[in-house]
């Protein structure tokens, strides 16, 4: 995880008002990981603080559009992103690619996201 600027005047002051800061931020980014990697998304372990944040904010936007579809995300998302029988196939959370960049992930995974607003709804 990427640490922020040691002569960052803003992060200097947030660290000296609260001295846990840093531990704080790196559990969020531990639950953060842990959760991608949960989902099945390959983490090359260099990702940034930033890039970590962008990625989990990406799937959760495809999980509201998948919802929103009719989707369940129990069967759509299988355990380690495995995913056997999907309601719809483009309900499945498309697969990052070792070693694909996060910046092409996050291209992709718009892209299918954006194409789920626009796919007809799932009807059980």
């Amino acid at each position: 995880m990427s640490q922020p600027p040691e002569n960052d005047p803003y992060e200097a002051l947030e660290e000296e008002l609260d001295p846990h800061r840093r531990e704080e931020l790196e559990r969020a980014m531990q639950e953060t990981r842990a959760r991608l990697r949960g989902l099945g998304i390959w983490l090359s372990g260099r990702e940034s603080s930033e890039e970590l944040v962008n990625l989990l904010e990406a799937v959760e936007r495809f999980e509201r559009a998948v919802e929103a579809r009719g989707g369940d995300l129990r069967v759509d998302e299988g355990p380690g992103g495995e995913t056997r029988e999907p309601d719809d196939v483009h309900f499945a959370l498309p697969r990052r690619r070792a070693p694909e960049s996060v910046a092409s992930y996050l291209g992709r995974l718009d892209a299918a996201t954006d194409a789920l607003r626009h796919h007809r709804p799932h009807r059980p």
